[in-house]
């Protein structure tokens, strides 16, 4: 009897997980394997709401952004033997592995239920946040840099037409990982992050040195995590001569079809995935590493915290002269 891997999605959505769906699935029926997604992240084994996945029922959506399994946050998973219940929906339908795709807090649902459970766990990380510890990259991340780079050149315009400042929020409630690259792409003069915070002081310094280069315009791009932009925007306004509007991103970010850079790392980081499974490892994660995709320590991507290049904020400053 074909053995049977599960798919969950998990946590917030990420442009690419449906294309890490379908590699999942077609690499484990090329293996031979039996594939079960179930739905609403954790909360489908808690319910026992799952579908089965063949090569022609994930036919057409590698294009596709969200994910076609749905998610859900499912504070139930943390209640009282939630654990215990999604382990014995596992061993009901035989399933001998399954691969989470999600972010950190996912993989920390993975790790409390493998050791309720004897099948293998393996984390494909995908959020657009980037924070996942032991990748350089995670699925939907390149995707998000790209709808909010294509939405500030657009501010821009009407930045240089109203010769306003624009602030910018991207999201990022913990980390400044899309922020940062997203302020470098777009030339902004002045990028937030939580990692470094910076007072409104500095702030208006720095926009007001812009403005005595010749620059009447500019663009501010500020991790959500770092404060209430909207107080920031006003206090702006009243201490410098510019106009001061803001413009939060908000969920466009997180939809939308995948970049091809995010198809292709779903598809790389599914095949690995599945070939973990094959030699039989678990409490894996799949990461890309200086270029090679590789299997690490599930605990370490649950619970490390990623690095951030704060040397990009000079790189930033030096581009923004």
């Amino acid at each position: 009897m074909a053995k049977t891997i599960g798919i969950v999605t998990s946590g917030g959505d990420a442009p690419g997980m449906n294309a890490a769906i379908r590699a999942v699935t077609r690499v484990s029926h090329a293996k031979g394997f039996q594939v079960i997604g179930f739905e609403r992240g954790w909360d489908g084994l808690l319910t026992n709401s799952f579908r089965r996945l063949t090569p022609r029922s994930v036919g057409g959506i590698i294009q596709l952004g969200g994910t076609i399994l749905h998610t859900l946050r499912c504070p139930g998973f943390e209640e009282k033997g939630a654990i215990e219940k999604g382990a014995e929906t596992l061993s009901t339908h035989g399933v001998d592995s399954l691969v989470v795709i999600g972010g950190d807090g996912s993989f920390r649902g993975a790790l409390e239920l493998s050791r309720k459970s004897s099948a293998l766990m393996i984390g494909i990380p995908a959020t657009i946040d980037n924070d996942v510890y032991g990748t350089d990259e995670t699925i939907g991340f390149d995707t998000a840099v790209n709808t909010a780079v294509g939405t500030i050149d657009k501010i821009r315009d009407t930045a240089i037409s109203h010769e306003r400042i624009f602030l910018v929020e991207v999201m990022g409630r913990k980390r400044g990982f899309l922020a940062l690259e997203v302020g470098i792409c777009v030339g902004a003069e002045v990028i937030l992050i939580p990692e470094k915070p910076m007072s409104l002081a500095d702030i208006v310094r720095l926009m007001e040195e812009s403005a005595k280069k010749g620059k009447r315009a500019g663009i501010i791009v500020a991790a959500e995590g770092c404060g209430n932009t909207s107080k920031l925007a006003l206090e702006m306004q009243q201490q410098t001569e510019s106009e001061v509007r803001l413009s939060i991103l908000g969920y466009a970010q997180r939809g939308g079809g995948p970049t091809a850079r995010s198809r292709l790392l779903a598809s790389l980081f599914a095949e690995k995935a599945v070939d973990l499974i094959c030699q039989g490892k678990g409490s894996m994660a799949v990461g890309l590493q200086k270029g090679e995709i590789t299997g690490y320590d599930l605990d370490k991507a649950a619970k490390d915290k990623k690095p951030i290049d704060l040397r990009l904020l000079q790189v930033a400053d030096m581009l923004a002269t």
